[in-house]
């Protein structure tokens, strides 16, 4: 009986240090499994969720742009959270973060990230009709207007004739006559003659009947 007792006595005494042992490992276990840091990097922010790193503590975060301090060193106890908006920029840029944590540099980080370059929004178009889209009704113009034919009420001048004579005209005499004269002075000649011819011829018809 003695010896079954001091067997079990010894098999206590072994589940109780594998028990403390567990408990042991456990809780330097907790502390790594609590503290969980999540962080994420946009085009134009930066967000950061830090949770469950212990109470009563003093814990310190920094974040950093291209080596400029973006998030000065900031003290907090068991959770941070924060966004914070990037500056405009035309090229990638380097994010850091940077957590100490007070219960060991185990449970510290430093990790960097990198910042896309935000695309540019194309603008939607308007369903609205613009003024360019209304159509518009044109207006005749002056010179498009049709215009009516007015007569003319002057009369045309008269022709002045020419005192010049012309070349297809015989020169006239230097005395100034026509050169109709001779004509007109032979055919009155024939009729004087042709006057004189039956005056004569009367007389002699009258003498004879006498």
């Amino acid at each position: 009986m003695t010896q079954v007792k001091r067997s079990w006595r010894r098999s206590g005494a072994l589940i109780a240090a594998a028990t403390v042992g567990a408990l042991g490992v456990g809780l330097s276990a907790a502390p790594a499994l609590a503290h969980t840091p999540v962080w994420n990097v946009t085009c134009d922010e930066v967000n950061v969720e830090l949770k469950a790193y212990g109470r009563n503590t003093e814990n310190t975060v920094t974040i950093t742009v291209d080596g400029k301090d973006l998030l000065p060193t900031e003290t907090f106890g068991n959770d941070f959270s924060k966004t914070l908006e990037l500056p405009e920029h035309d090229k990638e840029l380097s994010v850091r973060l940077i957590v100490k944590a007070e219960d060991g540099d185990r449970f510290s980080r430093d990790e960097t990230k990198t910042a896309p370059v935000c695309e540019e929004e194309t603008p939607t178009p308007s369903a609205t009709p613009t003024p360019s889209d209304t159509p518009t009704t044109a207006t005749p113009t002056p010179s498009d207007t049709p215009t009516t034919a007015t007569p003319s009420t002057s009369t045309p001048a008269p022709a002045t004739p020419s005192a010049e004579p012309s070349p297809d005209e015989p020169d006239l005499a230097e005395t100034g006559s026509s050169s109709a004269t001779p004509l007109i002075a032979g055919a009155a000649a024939v009729v004087i003659v042709a006057g004189g011819g039956i005056m004569w011829a009367a007389r002699k018809r009258r003498s004879a009947q006498g």
